[in-house]
């Protein structure tokens, strides 16, 4: 509940940004320069006298935002190639896993590296290339609940009464499977800000003007040693995040189990 509490705040205040940002997003102040924390600038001022505070509120809506659309992306391809193995199962399961597992074989950023420079920088390849290796897992994930649902006696009798292999799927089984899917989405989220993060400190992330987290975490660490306010507020934006959605995820897996003892 604390996690969902943090959350709601964050989103908020990332939705509201461009009405209650203190200051612009892209103005420079030269002459001001980078200063630390302050009455005036709470979170300090970067290199080119930019309010850090306004800084960290946009990159939310673009951590955020690669964050939960890569993820959508992530789930369109895991549930749909998952819940298609399980339910035809035989050959076609086992030719459909095996790519899954050559493909786990390679490194995650090693293909979203390669990926951006083929199509371009930008914000939506950045969506599409994390979201196009994060579905792995949620492809086995959905397998196995589907493997574990499609011979129940309801599957069956949506057979028997003339339902399509894609309507019996999506009607009958994806959704007795939703509550696995929905834990691993609200753990998939915090695994994608850290690869954009990641990128954007690598500089392949998102491209000024525009800032992330990521892109902030690293900026602030060109300057660690004389201006260490400029890695720290970002970093803490960043860490607060990531908990509050593995706490989240955590105790939605708790919540959602039929084992667990109530």
């Amino acid at each position: 509940m604390l996690g969902a509490a943090l959350l709601v705040v964050i989103v908020g205040v990332a939705a509201a940004t461009p009405w209650i940002a203190p200051y612009s997003y892209e103005k420079t102040n030269l002459i001001y320069g980078p200063r630390p924390p302050s009455w005036d600038h709470p979170l300090g001022t970067d290199e080119l006298g930019r309010d850090l505070l306004t800084r960290i509120m946009w990159g939310a809506r673009v951590s955020l935002g690669v964050g939960i659309l890569a993820t959508v992306v992530s789930l369109t391809i895991g549930v749909s190639y998952g819940a298609l193995a399980g339910y035809l199962g035989g050959r076609a399961d086992r030719a459909m896993m095996r790519v899954v597992d050559v493909m786990y074989g390679l490194p995650y950023m090693f293909l979203v590296i390669i990926l951006m420079v083929l199509f371009g920088r930008n914000i939506f390849n950045l969506f599409i290339a994390l979201g196009a290796v994060e579905w792995l897992t949620m492809a086995r994930i959905v397998r196995g609940q589907v493997l574990s649902l499609r011979e129940r006696e309801f599957v069956q009798a949506a057979r028997a009464t003339g339902g399509g292999p894609l309507r019996v799927l999506a009607q009958h089984v994806v959704p007795n499977a939703v509550g696995p899917i929905i834990v691993y989405a609200t753990l998939t989220v915090p695994a994608v800000m850290l690869e954009e993060a990641f990128l954007s400190f690598l500089g392949l992330g998102v491209q000024p003007p525009m800032a992330s987290w990521g892109s902030l975490a690293s900026e602030g660490a060109a300057n660690l040693d004389v201006r260490p306010w400029l890695i720290l507020f970002p970093g803490l934006a960043l860490t607060v995040t990531l908990f509050s959605l593995n706490f989240l995820g955590d105790g939605l897996r708790d919540a959602l189990d039929p084992q667990v003892s109530r």
